[in-house]
């Protein structure tokens, strides 16, 4: 998948594109409802698919106080785009000089003038130019006036209720990362570089890679989880090809010891004893819950416990449940 960061970037001889635009937040399955369409009506028309998406939430600059924290990372979301088999995707930078341009220089300069747009899909909540005037009917009006189509795909619906990124986030908050799951179409994942802890994991016999504090993606509620850590490689190594191991992830503040302040990712990857990741960027891979966050009272019990969180995380990535 080609990437371009500005308008300016798409090289003129790129050819026609179908496009579809939207935050992308996650990439869950009503995301990939526009991609797939985009797609299709691709192949009947000899284009590129171009996803055309933005660095940021547009709230993080129109209305801060009300902007949810995101899902994925751009570096997250890109790769889920690559992996929905877009061709490029145009990632803009969503400033001062982005939000003042009207409906009108929006469609000039990135869909006609950059990416030659012959067909544009968007969902039917989209919003676009200064102060949000554009709609998707504006954008049909503008279509005509350029040449292109617009094909506005509507909601993809799920237990009475449209699929999006706040319904994802609501869950992972929850803690319930197997419905999340299924609107994603796939686990959701944190990444993060491996640093030292406090070694604890090792002191009781399950050695755990720590994840820096700064992550990218959404930190599902605290407790004890299924899922696989993938690693891949680090700065020292750029050519290593990624490496999947199962793995038990603990989020939270441990609370039996009561000494860490913030909250932390730790996965022990099931068996491996002398793994040693540090420096290592990761990702962690979160598929089903094993229990909620408590505090014991003593180590034997807290010992006992993770035994048995093992054995459960076995089971539940054996079994796919």
């Amino acid at each position: 998948m080609k990437i371009f960061f500005d308008p300016a970037d798409v090289p003129a001889d790129f050819g026609s594109s179908v496009v579809a635009i939207g935050k992308f937040d996650g990439v869950h399955s009503g995301h990939r409802a526009v991609i797939d369409r985009a797609r299709v009506t691709a192949t009947e028309s000899d284009a590129s698919v171009v996803a055309v998406t933005f660095d940021r939430n547009p709230l993080s600059l129109l209305r801060p106080e009300a902007c949810p924290e995101n899902l994925v990372s751009v570096h997250q979301k890109i790769a889920l785009l690559a992996d929905s088999g877009v061709d490029a995707a145009l990632v803009l930078r969503f400033d001062e000089a982005l939000a003042s341009l009207t409906a009108r220089e929006f469609v000039q300069l990135v869909l006609v003038d950059a990416l030659r747009a012959v067909c544009v899909m968007v969902g039917d909540d989209f919003r676009f130019g200064r102060g949000g005037s554009g709609t998707p009917a504006v954008l049909v009006e503008l279509g005509s006036e350029f040449g292109f189509d617009v094909e506005v795909v509507g909601d993809v619906q799920g237990g009475g209720r449209r699929v999006s990124s706040t319904w994802v986030r609501e869950l992972l908050a929850a803690g319930h990362v197997e419905d999340a799951a299924r609107l994603l179409g796939r686990p959701h994942a944190v990444r993060g570089e491996i640093v030292h802890g406090l070694k604890r994991g090792r002191e009781l016999g399950y050695p755990t890679a720590n994840l820096a504090r700064e992550v990218e993606g959404f930190v599902p509620a605290d407790g004890v989880y299924a899922g696989w850590l993938i690693d891949e490689g680090s700065d020292d190594d750029p050519l290593a090809s990624a490496t999947r191991y199962p793995a038990a992830i603990s989020i939270g503040t441990n609370p039996t010891f009561d000494d860490v302040t913030v909250r932390q990712i730790e996965a022990y990857v099931l068996d491996e004893t002398d793994l040693d990741l540090y420096g290592h960027t990761v990702q962690v891979q979160i598929t089903h819950r094993i229990r909620g966050m408590v505090k014991f009272e003593g180590i034997d019990a807290l010992i006992e416990t993770m035994t048995d969180d093992v054995a459960a995380v076995r089971a539940a990535l054996r079994d796919g449940r």
